[in-house]
Order: C-alpha cells, then sequence, then structure tokens
C-alpha cells in the first residue's frame, strides 16, 4: 500500500476533522460552560485531551501560532471549565455542525457506521511515541453515536500525522512561523492574510521571518519559494506522509480505498454545504 493511497485517504477524512474549527455552534456551547468568547474555545478544546496543561505545552504542540496568543488563553480557559467539560461540549459541536451539514439521514446511514469502524481501526494503530497530542486524543473514550466515532477517529488520525509533521519541521530547522510562511509561499493550506492573523503574528514578526527564510535561501526577494524552498517544502509532505503511513497501512490497500471512497463524499458535502468560510484556503 503506498504513501499516496494513504495521502489520499488523510485528504479525504482530515475535512471532517478541520470543520469543527469553523462551526458557529462552537461559541455558544463554549461560551455556556464559561470560557470567553474568541479564540478561547479553539485552544481549550484542541488541547483539553491533555488535561489542564500550561501554555508551554499547548504552544509546542499546535507549533505554528504565537506563545504569546496562546497564553492570553491558556491556562486561564482552566479556571472557567475543566477539560471534561469543554470535552463534552466539543462533542455537542461535532454532533450539531454535522447534524446542519449533512443531515441527521445522511449520518444515521450505514456508510457513516463503516467509515467510522474503519477509521476506528486506523487510529488504534498510531504509535504514540513522541506524539503527545495523538497520544492524549486516542486515550478518550470513543463515542458510540457512529458519526462521533468517526469524527474522534478522523481527529486522532490528523494529530497523529500533524505529531509526525511537527518532528519533520523541527528537523527542517523551521520554527513555527517559518513553517507558515513557507507552507502559504506553496500557494497551499491558508492565504498568508489568514495564516498571519489567525496565528497571532504581527508583520513585523512576519517580515523577520521571511528575512531570515532569505538569508537562508528558502526565499526570494519577492517572498516566493526558490527552489531550494519548493525542494525543502516537498521533502518536509513527503516525510510527513512517511511518518503518518502505519495507521493506514493496519487498513491494507483494500481497507484505505474503502475509507477513501466512504469519507470523500461526506466531506465533499460538508464543504458544499458551507463548511469553510472564503479568505481562508489557498485554491492552488
Amino acid at each position: 500500500m503506498t504513501l499516496l493511497a494513504s495521502r489520499r485517504c488523510h485528504q479525504a477524512l482530515n475535512p471532517l476533522h478541520t470543520l469543527i474549527y469553523f462551526a458557529p455552534e462552537a461559541e455558544a456551547e463554549y461560551t455556556a460552560i464559561g470560557l470567553r468568547p474568541g479564540r478561547m474555545g479553539y485552544f481549550a478544546s484542541r488541547s483539553a485531551a491533555m488535561g489542564a496543561v500550561g501554555s508551554g505545552p499547548v504552544a509546542a504542540t499546535f507549533y505554528n501560532f504565537n506563545p504569546a496568543l496562546v497564553a492570553r488563553h491558556i491556562p486561564g480557559a482552566w479556571e472557567l471549565a475543566t477539560p471534561e467539560q469543554v470535552l463534552a461540549a466539543r462533542l455537542r459541536v461535532v454532533d450539531q455542525v454535522l447534524t446542519r451539514l449533512l443531515g441527521a439521514e445522511a449520518l444515521a446511514a450505514p456508510a457513516v457506521a463503516e467509515a467510522a469502524e474503519l477509521a476506528g481501526e486506523a487510529a488504534a494503530a498510531c504509535s504514540i511515541a513522541g506524539r503527545p497530542l495523538a497520544a492524549a486524543h486516542a486515550g478518550l473514550p470513543v463515542p458510540k453515536t457512529p458519526h462521533l466515532a468517526l469524527w474522534q477517529a478522523a481527529t486522532v488520525l490528523r494529530e497523529h500525522r500533524g505529531d509526525g509533521h511537527l518532528a519533520v519541521l523541527g528537523s527542517a530547522e523551521l520554527d513555527g512561523i517559518e513553517a507558515l510562511v513557507t507552507h502559504t509561499a506553496t500557494g497551499k493550506g491558508f492565504l498568508t492574510e489568514f495564516a498571519q492573523a489567525s496565528r497571532g503574528w504581527s508583520a513585523q514578526e512576519w517580515e523577520a521571518a521571511v528575512a531570515r527564510l532569505r538569508d537562508r535561501g528558502l526565499l526570494d526577494q519577492d517572498g516566493r519559494l526558490t527552489q531550494a524552498g519548493a525542494d525543502l517544502r516537498h521533502d518536509i509532505e513527503k516525510q510527513t506522509d512517511r511518518l503518518a503511513h502505519a495507521p493506514y497501512q493496519r487498513l491494507g490497500q483494500d481497507g484505505v480505498d474503502r475509507l477513501t471512497q466512504l469519507a470523500a463524499p461526506l466531506s465533499l458535502a460538508a464543504q458544499a454545504a458551507g463548511a469553510f468560510p472564503a479568505g481562508v484556503f489557498a485554491q492552488g
């Protein structure tokens, strides 16, 4: 089973995880348990599986966020709500947003239960060694409702891939903002304006990172990737694919193909229903 097959499966499944971060339902649920409006819900909900940790571990595992932004919300969030309350609220958000985007009938279909079973099998094969976010989420109880179980399995797989990705970025000697700058320069992922603002970096910090990358020969004078920069990003993605491959190997080629076949229409339907706002992702 190839790295390309596992990457395609990840691409089919990952939007089902990611959409929670853009769900308008989240604000109401998180503020109802005491969190402040705005970014606090994001930082608390994604890190709650690790327990009431401080801003340092959150900044380390989230990587490309400005640590100063993280510190505005963590550990203060744990004075307002417990991690257990946050995790319960997060599942309520998942239930609401998936129901709104896909409809209760679609979520009750056998295909969702089958996808949840396959994704759960892959998630159970995730190594937790050196992968703190994956380990934390893998330790949570699996919801009994199929669409929630599917979302949680997608989350474990996403964080497993993400933890491996951070190891590769560290090996490439890219700090958080440099990783963000080079990724946006590929024309894929976040648009530059959204990346800079959502991750809490000032214009001065962004330009300083660009200057460092120019000095390394990774960006040209117009802020575009040089050949060396493009090669580095290609290698980063290739190594990330390699480190994320094992859970999909557990499924085998037929299982990966089937999970991709089941997850892709769900992700496409969610996106067509407005899961992600405009002005966030590049079209490249």
